[in-house]
């Protein structure tokens, strides 16, 4: 009896290594999985900030919370198991779909700079389209619903180039290690953000700080300076984040060509930046870097600019067209 027990606590022992090292293996490959995404990750936290600009300060974390959630649901109810599935089941149909999911970020990016230059022109073009937003009850819904609208198409993209970086693992280990990495990369994102977002609160809350106390002064200072930083910090991360969704679009269409063979706009990128590396004495690989960045934003700024007639003039007409029929459709499902 008591060598039954011993061999049990044994085989128990031997069950919880396996799974302490099946444990540490997920989370050594999430953290490799999110590194390889860092960069989609950096332009997700420039862009969430401007939907969240211009509302009072009490409204501010609720929103962020709610687009936090929002991307939650995209990353692990939607797209890990499509990912997983489409891995699985129809992997040629990944590229595709991220180049459309790329093309959708360059419209976005350059409908704001044509909203900047031409103001009329882009009051007029948003009217063609504004059937084609989701229902929105107010400001504040379509800000959200925009939001996360955009955060799938960079969540897409985190999860695949996570999972390409994720080797042949088990499918449970595979889809383990995107929910780690899903969950990991929206609890970043959306805390940073938070943290941008409340700065100027505790700026506020710094230059109010008591006169009696021997660090008021400093304090008082540091919260001035942080309350004045504050405007041209979100205006900046504004143009970053329209930039970084320009660049991102582009960058993943590029890519998606030289899937399919037409890798010569890629190769000439890469070659370009190479010559500027080599002329270079110092930081090499920043400016090749900044090269490819450069030549990836154009090539999406001109895509997002062909799109936003072809959204006005076949896209929104057609969701106009089916509209109606996916409303009844989602009227027969709750009945």
């Amino acid at each position: 009896m008591a060598g039954g027990l011993v061999a049990l606590l044994d085989d128990i022992a031997t069950l919880a290594k396996v799974a302490a090292a099946s444990v540490d293996d997920v989370a050594a490959h999430a953290a490799k999985a999110g590194a390889k995404a860092a960069g989609v990750v950096i332009d997700d936290a420039a862009v969430t900030p401007r939907y969240v600009t211009g509302f009072s300060p009490a409204r501010e974390l609720p929103i962020i919370g709610r687009i936090a959630l929002g991307s939650l649901k995209n990353k692990l109810i939607i797209l890990l198991p499509a990912a997983l599935a489409l891995s699985l089941l129809l992997p040629q149909a990944i590229t595709p779909l991220l180049m459309i999911g790329g093309a959708f970020l360059c419209y976005e990016g350059a409908e704001k700079v044509y909203e900047f230059f031409f103001p009329h022109a882009a009051h007029e073009h948003e009217a063609k389209i504004e059937t084609v937003a989701l229902d929105a009850r107010s400001f504040e819904e379509e800000r959200i619903a925009s939001a996360i609208k955009t955060d799938f198409i960079l969540s897409a993209e985190i999860m695949a180039i996570s999972l390409a970086a994720i080797p042949g693992d088990s499918f449970v280990e595979q889809a383990a290690i995107l929910a780690v990495v899903g969950i990991g990369i929206t609890a970043g994102v959306y805390g940073v953000v938070a943290l941008i977002v409340k700065a100027d609160d505790l700026g506020l809350a710094l230059a109010g700080a008591v006169p009696e106390s021997r660090t008021a002064a400093p304090l008082r200072l540091a919260g001035r300076a942080i309350v004045l930083a504050m405007p041209w910090l979100l205006n900046a991360l504004g143009i970053v984040g329209t930039a970084a969704m320009i660049w991102v679009g582009g960058g993943i269409i590029l890519h998606g060509l030289e899937v399919y063979g037409l890798g010569w706009p890629s190769h000439a990128l890469h070659d370009a930046g190479a010559a500027v590396a080599a002329a270079m004495p110092f930081a090499q690989p920043v400016f090749a870097w900044l090269v490819e960045a450069a030549g990836a934003g154009v090539a999406g700024f001109i895509v997002g600019l062909l799109a936003i007639p072809v959204t006005s003039h076949v896209l929104a007409p057609l969701w106009r067209q089916v509209k109606p029929l996916a409303r009844n459709l989602a009227f027969w499902k709750r009945t």
